[in-house]
């Protein structure tokens, strides 16, 4: 009998199989529809602090307009991701502030490919 902490462990193994990979380090998921032979997976960007602005204070402003991304099927059903981006103000200045994918794909954190997918999306 598994745990609750091992159950947990299990169900982000599972999900980080089924996501484009690197999603879940920067998005969470906040809900799964069903319906009419299609999945519908709501993601909302983490409120983790853009690369250079780490140690800037931030209030988050909201999400962006979501976008919507065909996935691959999964058990032949077809799948869209509902993808929110944050977005930010930075205290010191009043600027409006989200995640630049570019440098995001650049670093070692974030494969190539999901970067590409990212940035063919947000631009």
């Amino acid at each position: 009998m598994l745990n609750r902490y091992t159950l947990q462990d299990a169900e982000r193994k599972l999900l980080t199989l089924l996501m484009p990979e690197g999603l879940l380090e920067y998005f969470d998921i906040m809900d799964v529809v069903s319906k009419d032979n299609e999945l519908h997976i709501y993601l909302d960007e983490k409120n983790i602090a853009p690369s250079g602005y780490e140690n800037a204070k931030l209030e988050s402003k909201g999400f962006m307009p979501s976008a919507e991304i065909k996935d691959f099927p999964i058990r032949t059903q077809k799948v869209t991701l509902h993808i929110k981006r944050r977005r930010w103000t930075v205290l010191a200045d009043g600027k409006i502030i989200t995640r630049d994918w570019n440098l995001v794909r650049e670093g070692a954190r974030m494969t190539t490919e999901f970067g590409l997918f990212l940035k063919g999306i947000f631009g």
